[in-house]
């Protein structure tokens, strides 16, 4: 069953676009922007038709009650607090697992669980819970025939708090950790020099990547980055607020997938945008 939901959350041509819309399960205010009103937002997705909405489980229910064709639903299973505006090292971070998050998942259909593996310096603790769920999750996925999804994010501190670590030696480090760890599918962030993406899909060692999008960029720099990391051999996108904050949402999608499955260029997908 591992191989079949894959196939329900992978097009035919092996990839992926995946819009993440779980950001009102952090509990940070400014997350809440563009979905406020989550089932109004998750009407502009579904007509848009993305691979994959990625939902929290009390969430997922406005997906998975709608009927006729919509996308695969790849269900978050963790809550972490690294995202808050500030860094205070003295802090005890945490990443906290759900209650039954394969069961939950099973009962809402997902095609796909998603957990993070944390990596920020001086904060052993998190990396030990998260490596704690993952293992916990393995072990209920495999015989549930659930697929995987481990999100290997290396952060490090910066002016609106914990950012993206975008050194590829520690990306590619962590990557590789949640191969380890038994990862179906890897969700990892996008490097610093986008010519050493390569080596981050080498060393997932044929486990497909998809990339994160991150926080919010110009439509150029998001369309030129997808571009990149296409062609470096990416099996798709996990773009959240790069759409679900776009002001065409819609649009917005469309032209990622073109990018995504059509091998459109990024100004090919620029025009799609209305801009």
């Amino acid at each position: 069953m591992t191989a079949a939901r894959i196939n329900r959350l992978f097009a035919a041509d092996a990839r992926c676009f995946d819009v993440a819309v779980d950001h009102g399960f952090f509990g940070e205010p400014r997350f809440l922007t563009g979905i406020e009103d989550l089932e109004a937002a998750l009407d502009v997705l579904v007509e848009a038709a993305p691979d994959a909405i990625q939902l929290s489980p009390g969430s997922a229910r406005l997906l998975q009650r709608r009927k006729g064709r919509k996308p695969a639903l790849v269900l978050r299973t963790d809550v972490a607090d690294v995202y808050g505006p500030a860094v205070d090292p003295k802090r005890r971070y945490f990443s906290e697992l759900v209650a039954e998050a394969v069961e939950q998942a099973l009962r809402l259909d997902a095609a796909c669980v998603v957990v993070n593996l944390l990596w920020i310096e001086g904060q052993s603790g998190l990396h030990r819970e998260c490596l704690r769920n993952i293992a916990a999750l393995k072990s209920r996925c495999e015989p549930a025939g659930m697929p995987l999804m481990v999100e290997p994010l290396a952060m490090q501190p910066g002016a609106g708090g914990y950012e993206v670590n975008g050194d590829a030696e520690r990306i590619r480090a962590i990557v590789r950790q949640g191969v380890e760890l038994g990862a179906d599918i890897i969700k990892a962030d996008p490097t610093d020099n986008l010519d050493d993406y390569p080596s981050v899909i080498e060393v997932a060692g044929g486990v497909p990547v998809l990339v994160r999008g991150g926080g919010r960029a110009s439509d150029e720099e998001v369309m030129l980055r997808t571009e990149a990391v296409m062609r470096a051999g990416a099996a798709g996108i996990v773009y959240g607020r790069n759409v679900i904050q776009h002001e065409r949402p819609r649009e917005m999608t469309r032209a990622l997938m073109a990018i995504v499955h059509d091998g459109a260029s990024a100004d090919a997908a620029l025009a799609m945008t209305g801009g």
